[in-house]
């Protein structure tokens, strides 16, 4: 460009003035009054249907929520095990000797517990007849709720409930491992046997668990505790439990140990799922090895 064609800065500054507002043209921007009557008028149009649309999506899925269960649950149909203290990569390791190594576990249980007191039970949950189920269905529009919950008190845990031992045994080399069936809303595991629960040790590891005991003592999960309605509905619901007291033990080993529950209406035998109806971790309980510091 040559030199006497270059803009001075008070042309730049016109030229702007004149884009911010033409008085010639009436012109604001480069758009006339009406032009952007236009666009602004097709923003608000498009974004209404938008926000239409969105509104419209949110109550469809809405009205097909139930606030209650789940609409489809089809894909869940066996429930799984998991064990108590919760382990990462499901491996219960620790040393006798060094309290540090197990008291986070004793801790974990404590608080699992807490809402299994019986003074807490008596207080919020009833008194059920166990050996059946416990069914509080609704009539028709009319819901049942909040559902009553069936007790399951702490004490009926024997040596694995804390109150005798505030250890759970990990003090003296015998852990308790506590084992649940996770909740299925409307779940029944069928009437013709209460569930119940075994533990052994895997393949491979025969001969290193020799010695088990089960609290409840028929290690059993009542029918009474079944069907499960939802959080919401169930609002004091108590999962039943299973403690499995570890008595003899080889230790200074990793020990695979798998726990299954026993139902009609439960496989435990899914290879394709090794949470389905069983649980499978590792347990390792170390001693202080002779003339070791």
């Amino acid at each position: 460009m040559a030199p006497s064609d270059k803009k001075s800065c008070g042309q730049v500054i016109d030229e702007w003035k004149e884009f911010l507002w033409n008085s010639r043209t009436q012109e604001f921007l480069g758009r006339t009054g009406s032009s952007w009557a236009l666009i602004l008028l097709f923003y608000v149009v498009f974004y209404t249907f938008l926000a239409g649309l969105f509104s419209l999506t949110m109550w469809v899925m809405l009205e097909a929520l139930n606030d209650y269960s789940p609409k489809y649950q089809d894909r869940i149909t066996n429930p799984g095990l998991m064990i108590r203290p919760r382990a990462e990569s499901l491996v219960v390791g620790f040393n006798v000797s060094q309290r540090a190594s197990w008291q986070n576990y004793v801790n974990a249980l404590n608080v699992y517990l807490d809402s299994y007191n019986d003074s807490v039970q008596v207080s919020t949950n009833d008194r059920c007849k166990p050996g059946g189920y416990h069914p509080q269905e609704d009539s028709g529009d009319v819901r049942n709720t909040p559902k009553r919950s069936c007790q399951f008190n702490r004490t009926s845990l024997g040596q694995c409930s804390g109150l005798e031992d505030r250890t759970y045994g990990y003090g003296e080399g015998k852990p308790c491992i506590l084992v649940k069936m996770n909740r299925i809303i409307g779940f029944l595991p069928g009437a013709e046997m209460t569930p119940y629960v075994s533990c052994s040790s895997k393949a491979g590891d025969e001969g290193k668990v020799q010695e088990l005991r089960y609290f409840p003592p028929n290690a059993t999960l009542d029918l009474m505790y079944f069907p499960y309605y939802g959080k919401k509905a169930h609002v004091n619901y108590t999962q039943p439990v299973v403690a499995v007291k570890f008595m003899n033990i080889t230790n200074n080993v990793d020990i695979k140990v798998e726990c299954k529950v026993h139902a009609s209406n439960v496989n435990n035998n899914d290879e394709r799922d090794r949470f389905a109806g069983r649980v499978v971790f590792t347990l390792h309980v170390g001693l202080a090895q002779p003339g070791s510091r």
